[in-house]
């Protein structure tokens, strides 16, 4: 069954429809604070004063998918090898040449090899943070970790920077009766479910978390039971609580106005979700051709990314798939955390599911004709240490790794940067987080320089960094 979470770790059980409509939980109150505005103006005055960035990309995006690998993906098994180097560096598997001349990934990507066309990689990440949670911190925000290099780091203050999903939300709303920004299909966190900070809206406020749905859209009958009305209450039912819920408000609105129109924008949120019934088949995965089920593949990540190309058409400005822990995964190497038996790990577990599912979103939203207007990042918190250790892995490695961007203004066939030959550390286009966020965020149609503010009315802009003006 599906359920639907609150973002911090003291919010982990799942929230009814009560509830929603209680705390609020579809809230848009993000379309209404003045900060949303001011974002707007600041952006529209920069793009107006500085002109379309030369390669004319600038908000061509109205969506963004990131794919989040956990665990941190080895750079020479995917997107960077090294097929010169020693056995020890290289790894046990070769490469193979892809629809851009010159450009070849690791030999167990043929699906995603063909689709190189459309996709601009970063060779030269870093965050010289080889801890899971402060490096994540640091590629989920786009503000690094103070400290750095810290395993099991906690949410909350100092390091509670709104994730970039949450800023997304908070510069554009809920355009639908989805929240502006989602993740799927759970939480990302370390072994002992220690939850990662960097996730939910940090100091912006719960009302611009990005929904948590905790989901296996691969299961039998998958469906969303609480976005539909409960058995027993119909229609007619629910229009005579809402005149009373109108008789209510007006009784109270004289002791509190302020916070009853809050009140009230919640609950419109949280009824007009019930009554929305284009909202309710965006769930529907059963409505999708078997056809195209089976391309993305019957799996959790497969059927998660299938879900975040619905999200997208049905309205929600960023979706985050993470690829999290799988039932069968062990704690010596969970997910893409392949510190032992790393060539098993990924011939076996990792990239057939990831290249079929990645490619298939790729040609989807290309045959859609949505893949120009929809921007997608392939990136995880780090990558895998150049020499392979005693137990047959790769160790956690912050100093080099690879990204992966296509769609939504993005110059396809591109690649930036390069490690040196052992891909060990950065040789040139070294890429940090803020500039990946700022790419990001240039993609949507809105400038580093663009402000939102604390609760106590300071100004901060939305990036540190810059765009990757090479891939756009």
């Amino acid at each position: 069954m599906l359920s639907l979470r609150a973002s911090g770790p003291t919010l982990c059980d799942a929230l009814t429809r009560r509830e929603w409509l209680r705390i609020g939980g579809l809230t848009a109150f993000g379309l209404s604070h003045p900060d949303l505005l001011h974002a707007r103006s600041i952006a529209a005055e920069s793009l107006a004063s500085a002109g379309e960035s030369s390669s004319g990309s600038f908000g061509k995006a109205k969506a963004c998918i990131v794919l989040f690998m956990l665990g941190g993906p080895p750079q020479h098994e995917t997107w960077d090898p090294k097929p010169l180097a020693p056995q020890e560096i290289r790894g046990d598997f070769g490469t193979i040449p892809t629809a851009t001349p010159g450009l070849h990934v690791g030999e167990l990507m043929p699906l995603t090899a063909k689709w190189t066309n459309k996709i601009a990689v970063l060779r030269a990440m870093s965050t010289d943070d080889n801890a899971h949670s402060s490096s994540g911190y640091w590629v989920l925000t786009g503000r690094p970790h103070a400290p750095k290099n810290q395993e099991n780091a906690l949410p909350g203050s100092p390091n509670d920077w709104p994730s970039i999903g949450a800023i997304v939300r908070h510069l554009r709303g809920d355009r639908t009766s989805l929240p502006g920004a989602m993740r799927i299909p759970e939480e990302i966190w370390n072994t002992g479910r220690i939850v990662w900070p960097g996730q939910d809206a940090g100091w912006l406020g719960a009302h611009c978390d990005p929904w948590l749905v905790t989901c296996d859209p691969n299961q039998p009958q998958f469906k969303v039971p609480d976005i539909a009305l409960p058995v027993g209450i119909t229609p007619e039912r629910l229009q005579q609580r809402e005149q009373l819920q109108g008789i209510l408000n007006r009784r109270l609105g004289s002791v509190d106005p302020p916070a009853l129109r809050r009140w009230s924008t919640w609950q419109e949120k949280g009824l007009d979700l019930l009554r929305n019934e284009n909202t309710q088949r965006a769930f529907h995965l059963d409505r999708e051709p078997e056809a195209v089920r089976d391309r993305y593949g019957r799996n959790r990540f497969g059927q998660s990314v299938l879900l975040a190309r619905r999200m997208v058409e049905a309205g929600v400005s960023l979706v985050q798939v993470n690829w999290t822990r799988w039932e069968t995964d062990e704690d010596v190497a969970p997910a893409w955390d392949s510190d032992a038996k790393n060539s098993q790990r990924l011939r076996e577990a990792l990239m057939p599911p990831m290249d079929q599912a990645y490619s298939a979103l790729l040609e989807d939203l290309d045959q859609r004709g949505m893949l120009e207007e929809t921007l997608v990042v392939w990136v995880g918190e780090f990558g895998r240490s150049p020499k392979i250790n005693g137990s047959g892995g790769r160790d956690h490695w912050g100093h080099v790794f690879s990204a992966a961007l296509s769609g939504g203004g993005v110059r396809g066939g591109a690649v930036y940067g390069s490690s040196d030959s052992q891909g060990a550390f950065p040789l040139d286009g070294r890429v940090e987080p803020q500039d990946l966020a700022a790419t990001l965020f240039h993609c949507l149609g809105y400038a580093p320089q663009t402000e939102m503010h604390d609760r106590e009315g300071r100004p901060f802009p939305i990036a540190t960094g810059q765009p990757v003006e090479a891939i756009l």
